[in-house]
């Protein structure tokens, strides 16, 4: 009895603390304002960073166009969902990777403008990593697709 009472508590733990993972980091930030977002994200560059007062304000700024953009841009995409998928061309995959590439150059640019060298430096390895973060689920995923086609 005792043993069976101790498998079903291990198997309820184990699922709420596998339920507790499922909330992620977006979730919590897509209920924010853009401003409350920019607000969070400049705290976390100044710690990470160590930036001066200037420097703050000068990030907030762009990171509250960013994250008015990024809104603006989910709720788009929603609304394009709830119509109905539509299957992008060639030509709209390209224009849409371009603008992207585009926004990231302007975006540096107008961090080394903002930032120290060293401060620069820091900066681009956080965004390296972060991008990088996501990247080796694909492979992984890819690897498999690959092997079970063989």
């Amino acid at each position: 009895m005792k043993k069976i009472l101790m498998a079903i508590l291990v198997v309820a733990t184990i699922s709420a603390t596998a339920q507790d993972q499922n909330k992620g980091k977006r979730g919590d930030m897509k209920d924010l304002s853009p401003d409350q977002v920019a607000s969070l994200q400049t705290k976390k560059m100044t710690l990470a960073l160590d930036l001066n007062e200037s420097q703050q304000a000068k990030v907030k700024t762009i990171l509250t166009k960013d994250a008015t953009a990024r809104k603006a841009k989910m709720e788009e995409r929603k609304a394009s969902k709830d119509e109905g998928k539509k299957i992008m061309t060639s030509e709209e995959k390209y224009t849409k990777q371009n603008e992207r590439l585009d926004y990231q150059i302007a975006r540096k640019e107008e961090m080394k403008s903002i930032l120290t060298a060293d401060q620069f430096e820091k900066w681009e390895k956080m965004n390296h990593r972060k991008k990088m973060r996501g990247h080796g689920k694909d492979k992984g995923d890819k690897k498999s697709k690959r092997a079970s086609k063989q």
